[in-house]
């Protein structure tokens, strides 16, 4: 019996890749009153978080006014699309990282918590347990979420300043979805032989 004709699709389907989103950092990065939360319950330095924050939005506008007589204007757009996509890529990267050094803590601090074993004890003389190095892990990468948070907004504030638009991620096309690396280099080996 023959198998009924099937009729295929010759529209070709893009994907995309996502970027990072301001309010994807804001979602995993701690805010202002986490990180003096954090830096008080472990005793380091308060960062300055308008600080950080003004900065880099004077930053970006300095090099947006430098750069505005020998670059276009959709140029500048384009370049300074390119340089806030890394810096809320980046806090979005430290604040994911963050996450799970908080939950490694938890975990360690909760196994600690339950049954006394060798390996939740505190270490020789002057070391301490492995719960508490996650815990002190965790609340440095919370406090560098946060710093690079408020680098990523000075970068966002200063494009919506400089460019009249509000910064959005750049979604590129993934090239060629579902090949791999191998085919790819199989497809060109063989274009050798035409």
């Amino acid at each position: 019996m023959a198998k009924p004709a099937t009729k295929r699709s010759s529209a070709r389907v893009v994907q995309l890749r996502k970027g990072a989103t301001v309010e994807m950092v804001r979602l995993t990065c701690p805010d202002a009153a986490q990180a003096i939360k954090i830096a008080e319950g472990f005793g380091t330095a308060v960062i300055d978080s308008d600080g950080i924050r003004d900065l880099h939005q004077r930053l970006l506008t300095d090099t947006a006014e430098a750069l505005g007589e020998g670059v276009g204007e959709k140029a500048i757009q384009i370049h300074l699309q390119r340089i806030v996509g890394a810096f809320v890529g980046s806090a979005h990267g430290a604040g994911q990282f963050y996450s799970r050094a908080v939950t490694e803590a938890r975990d360690a601090t909760a196994k600690a918590a339950n049954d006394p074993r060798d390996e939740d004890l505190a270490g020789p003389v002057g070391y301490d347990s492995a719960a508490h190095r996650k815990r002190e892990f965790a609340a440095d990468m919370g406090i560098q979420a946060h710093a690079l948070r408020c680098a990523a907004e000075g970068a966002v504030a200063a494009y919506k300043q400089i460019v009249g638009e509000t910064w959005k991620p750049f979604d590129r096309p993934v090239e060629n979805p579902g090949h791999s690396l191998d085919r790819k280099a199989a497809e060109t080996q063989m274009s050798t032989f035409d």
